[in-house]
């Protein structure tokens, strides 16, 4: 009997081109994913909110296609090495995140409004538009990071493994997204090729859409895994 494959995601990486933070290129990032046996990943730079590394000063239509560079580059390898990769974003507000999946640039060109919603109203605005939200590493703290905000109201699941965040972080989100029923994710929170702290989700089959990945998260048809090398 053949057993049976698992495919891996990672739902949660930023790049060079479109995060301050990031160290790595998309298509290095490509690269590395395959290199780790993972199916695909999600593109999840940091956006007009956060730590982008895209000039804010762009008219809309350009920073958005500037951007986008990031997973299209990543894309564009991911094609020539037979790699899944997908485009979301991080959306910030006061250091709290939040992964965003299931819209695209031509939704973003036609609501320029979302860079001036307060967390509530874009939270709201995203999903009455189909898309899928995940609160990243909830219970992480930081200098920059003045409040913990909560709200299991607006949003879809919880980032309860964020790979290099510490346990008692992925505690508290493990137990908050149980508290309300919220689906669970795991994610690596990447930024380099030299990351060794890996996570994501695994499913039995693959998808070649991100539509797919979310119905498979909506269904919960995945399991959170960290990866060990």
């Amino acid at each position: 009997m053949n057993e049976k494959s698992v495919c891996r995601y990672d739902l949660h990486v930023h790049t060079y081109e479109g995060s301050a933070c990031a160290r790595s290129v998309g298509a290095d990032m490509a690269d590395f994913y395959k290199s780790k046996g993972y199916s695909g990943f999600v593109v999840t730079d940091h956006c007009w909110s956060g730590n982008t590394r895209v000039d804010r000063s762009l008219p809309w239509k350009d920073w958005l296609s500037e951007f986008r560079k990031g997973y299209e580059h990543a894309k564009e390898r991911g094609e020539e090495i037979g790699l899944s990769v997908f485009y979301g974003w991080e959306y910030s507000f006061h250091g709290n995140d939040f992964i965003t999946l299931g819209l695209d640039n031509d939704w973003l060109l036609e609501h320029p409004e979302v860079t001036e919603l307060d967390l509530v109203d874009y939270l709201n605005l995203v999903r009455e538009a189909g898309a899928y939200v995940i609160h990243a590493h909830p219970f992480f703290e930081a200098r920059y990071i003045p409040y913990i905000r909560l709200l299991p109201h607006h949003v879809d699941a919880v980032e309860v493994l964020n790979a290099p965040k510490t346990e008692f972080c992925n505690e508290r989100a493990l137990e908050y997204a149980r508290a309300y029923d919220l689906t669970m994710t795991g994610g690596s929170d990447c930024h380099s090729t030299d990351a060794k702290a890996l996570a994501g989700i695994e499913l039995d089959h693959p998808v070649d859409s991100l539509a797919g990945l979310i119905s498979a998260l909506r269904n919960r048809e995945h399991r959170v895994f960290r990866y060990e090398d």
